[in-house]
């Protein structure tokens, strides 16, 4: 009787320490996820604090300069098809040696061009690609193989690296270009890629790619197994609803990002105060896409996501209606709107399509769907930018961005497996 009574204890002990340890590792993976979202897209997204030294500097109009971003995007874009398919057939570990590789080349050279197609092609077109190579697809393919309840709230944990990284990033930069120039800003971030290359080549990618032991979608020999392909997946209406929620809320989301900073010193602010604004609506950003995760794991998805584009359209109107009345009531309920919502349709979806596409073409598949984001936010960004040079103002942009923040909204309402989703 001793001996089995010990044997049990044994067994409740290794399963104790197991537990733990898996834990442990599960939430290391998500650090990670995190900080390679945060760091990547960070520097992307602070774009808009390069934006009005780059024009000034060159003598560029706010379309030309808008029109880099739109490269960025459109390739942002592509390559999350590209990381898709890059991840599901050699594994994570390639994803992230690429991709942070052509991140240090893409900002090391950017201090010495002077030409705009030159920055068409490393910033526009690497920055993008290798953006896309360590986001949100490997992150997402990544945390479900470690996490199966709460995958939500982890996701979205992961998905707000992009809001913490412009926070992170943003006001950094800012301070970098008053005391050091936009060249040497860029010069910076590409030193940090460099290290981040160099301790992604020791990491244990087998253990890291393979999952937790009881996830149902853990790996077998490093690949996940089961579910449909890509090629299958479009044939599906889902997949396209997916792939026009990400493409209509990006224009309405980015029409607005990347030229707020510019906006706000328009209409009086100084750069710094206009950055600050900025960097604070990227503390909420987490914020908000960490409270969506949560919720999308309690309530019905297309609720949660109905209240987040309510908050859009709140901060839109308020950003609107500064022109007129320049009170920080108005800049308040903008930071507030436009720092919870922004992005926060992202936990929602991509917990959504881990659950609805999981398996063998999960990254594939999701990459193709981000491919609508890329190719809304260069359509939003840009039209915003020619509206502002063809009218002297942002009240057309102001329209075009809530016409399409309503159509990406109505789409969780009408494709069923989206609106029907289990909890």
């Amino acid at each position: 009787m001793k001996a089995d009574s010990y044997k049990v204890e044994l067994i409740i002990m290794r399963n104790i320490v197991y537990y733990i340890l898996a834990s442990f590792s599960s939430l290391l993976v998500l650090f990670y996820c995190l900080t390679l979202t945060s760091i990547s897209r960070g520097a992307g997204e602070s774009f808009a604090v390069f934006l009005l030294p780059l024009s000034t500097h060159f003598y560029w109009d706010r379309a030309s300069v808008a029109s880099i971003y739109s490269v960025y995007m459109v390739c942002l874009g592509l390559g999350s098809l590209l990381s898709g398919l890059s991840f599901d057939k050699y594994g994570p570990k390639f994803n992230y040696v690429v991709g942070l590789g052509l991140l240090s080349i893409a900002y090391g050279f950017l201090g010495n061009f002077s030409y705009i197609w030159q920055f068409y092609a490393f910033l526009g077109v690497l920055g993008g690609l290798g953006a896309a190579m360590v986001g949100v697809i490997p992150a997402q393919s990544l945390v479900s193989r470690w996490f199966d309840k709460n995958l939500g709230t982890a996701l979205s944990i992961a998905y707000a690296g992009q809001g913490l990284g412009v926070l992170i990033m943003a006001p950094l930069s800012q301070i970098s270009i008053d005391h050091f120039g936009w060249q040497l800003s860029y010069k910076f971030i590409s030193y940090v890629f460099i290290v981040l290359l160099i301790l992604v080549c020791f990491l244990p990618w087998k253990k890291i790619s393979s999952g937790s032991k009881n996830n149902p979608r853990k790996t077998k020999n490093g690949k996940a197994t089961g579910g449909i392909s890509l090629r299958e997946a479009i044939h599906t209406k889902t997949f396209w609803g997916f792939f026009f929620i990400f493409c209509f809320t990006a224009i309405g989301i980015f029409g607005i990002s990347l030229h707020v900073v510019a906006y706000l010193v328009f209409i009086g602010y100084s750069e710094v105060e206009a950055a600050f604004s900025f960097g604070i609506a990227g503390i909420l950003n987490f914020v908000g896409m960490v409270l969506t995760g949560l919720a999308a794991d309690r309530y019905p998805r297309h609720l949660v996501a109905t209240v987040s584009y309510g908050l859009s359209f709140m901060a839109i109107f308020s950003l609107a209606l500064m022109q007129v009345n320049s009170s920080i009531i108005f800049l308040i309920l903008f930071i507030i709107g436009f720092g919870l919502s922004a992005g926060a349709r992202g936990p929602i979806i991509t917990t959504l399509m881990a659950e609805i596409f999981a398996g063998k073409g999960l990254a594939s598949i999701y990459g193709a769907t981000n491919l609508g984001q890329g190719i809304g936010a260069a359509t939003g960004a840009i039209l915003a930018g020619f509206l502002f040079d063809l009218t002297g103002g942002y009240n057309f942009g102001f329209i075009l961005c809530s016409i399409f923040t309503f159509c990406g909204a109505l789409l969780f309402w009408v494709i069923p497996e989206i609106r029907n989703a289990k909890i």
